[in-house]
């Protein structure tokens, strides 16, 4: 059911618009700047804040807003918007703490920063939304406790897949169809790509090479596909998904059969993917019905026989559905995706090279290694290292290409606040760490 256009006309009428601010101002969150800008009547972005002033400025710049003001307090930025003056900053937690703004959108993808976002934004009474996958595939679960005892809301977004994913899920739950399998459609899986490879994609679109790789070498789908299984209770079938691969422009219906039935049917439902099919780069979920009569029906509106039966979303429209979640979260107390509880799906550090002792690992997207989903039971028994918590740890021994990396195999960088949160985590939901 629409509701969201019709809400946020009625505020735009009594000239009392959602405001919202944001942190980061890279490719992602210029799109963001421009829907909310152009295009959502009833919500304001009144601030960005990025590293450098330049990026603030060229977001607003881009959204066809010229006129902003620099603010570097809190006492400044409330000033800036009781006058309806657009506002940027280098100090993201001005964002996060002053009154006269609803809800944040945090667009970094980086962990230790985006975890300081988001803790100051939740409490100061901010509704928070990520577009920060490797964040809330991390520490999602403390995020959406600590929100839930704040009285706001911490979600993931529309538009980007996993969003996307569950709300063709609640669709499906909904007309009482059981979802076994939530899916996302790839072009491309390689676990080996790194930024060189990738360079030349990346200046073609505008988007830094770090980052296309993590979709490239699978650890993006991996946190996305993460975050999926909490918000829903699902799991994985083994390590890394099964992640079929087919010619490019197979029919989605015909990779359905790939899947193994008794890995859908038993148990929670599994989250995975596939590569190549078409429609991509869209979203599906598979179900399942045991009613005589409604599988009769469901076979007359052309679904097929069964026992799968085959939903989708041909495409994800990443910034132009930012603005929805925004609203549902403000207006109506709705939460795009969010963790049920304890993560039931953990995303593990492997080897993208052989590693040698004394290296420090770099980053999501980069050279040294790659992202997998795993079953959270499995990870903290083998007590696995998440690959939010990888970079900047120095290697105690060699490892080969491939190896799923543990903490006993790495020194963790001191006094960082993602480590204390994620072992926070695991005491809360009585997970040994």
């Amino acid at each position: 059911m629409i509701l969201v256009d019709t809400a946020l006309h009625k505020r735009a009428a009594a000239d009392n618009p959602i405001r919202v601010a944001m942190v980061g101002a890279g490719f992602m969150g210029r799109g963001i700047a421009l829907q909310i800008a152009q295009s959502t009547p009833g919500m304001e972005l009144v601030a960005i804040s990025n590293r450098h002033l330049d990026g603030a400025r060229r977001a607003y710049a881009e959204a066809g807003i010229e006129e902003v003001q620099i603010v570097e307090s809190v006492f400044e930025l409330e000033d800036a918007i009781a006058r309806g003056q657009y506002a940027i900053t280098e100090d993201a937690l001005l964002l996060c703490k002053a009154e006269g703004i609803d809800a944040v959108i945090e667009v970094t993808g980086a962990i230790e920063f985006g975890a300081e976002v988001a803790l100051t934004a939740i409490d100061h009474g901010k509704h928070l939304i990520l577009m920060n996958a490797e964040l809330d595939g991390t520490i999602g679960p403390l995020l959406k406790e600590r929100a839930d005892r704040a009285g706001v809301i911490v979600t993931n977004a529309d538009g980007d897949q996993p969003g996307v994913i569950m709300n063709l899920y609640r669709f499906v739950k909904g007309i009482g169809v059981k979802p076994v399998l939530c899916g996302n459609i790839k072009g491309l899986q390689d676990p080996y790509r790194n930024p060189t490879t990738q360079e030349g994609f990346a200046k073609q679109w505008g988007q830094k090479p770090h980052m296309v790789t993590s979709f490239a070498d699978g650890s993006k789908i991996s946190f996305e596909q993460a975050i999926v299984a909490n918000a829903t209770g699902m799991t994985v079938a083994k390590r890394g998904m099964h992640g079929p691969t087919v010619p490019g422009g197979t029919p989605l219906a015909e990779v359905v059969a790939l899947y193994p039935l008794d890995d859908l049917v038993n148990g929670p439902g599994v989250v995975d993917y596939c590569v190549g099919a078409v429609p991509g780069p869209g979203v599906f979920v598979l179900g399942t019905h045991d009613h005589p009569a409604q599988q009769h029906y469901l076979n007359l509106y052309k679904l097929g026989e069964g026992p799968l039966y085959l939903f989708y979303t041909p495409y994800h429209l990443c910034h132009f559905e930012v603005p929805t979640t925004v609203a549902r979260a403000v207006l109506f107390g709705d939460a795009t995706i969010a963790p049920l509880g304890a993560a039931t799906v953990e995303v593990v550090t492997t080897a993208k090279i052989d590693l040698k002792a004394g290296e420090i690992l770099d980053g999501i997207g980069f050279y040294m290694t790659y992202g997998q989903c795993d079953r959270a039971e499995i990870a903290r028994a083998e007590n696995l290292l998440p690959m939010g918590l990888a970079e900047g740890c120095r290697l105690k021994r060699d490892l080969p290409k491939d190896a799923v990396l543990t903490f006993d195999d790495v020194e963790l960088p001191p006094n960082r606040l993602c480590d204390r949160l994620w072992k926070e985590q695991m005491e809360l939901f009585a997970q040994p760490a």
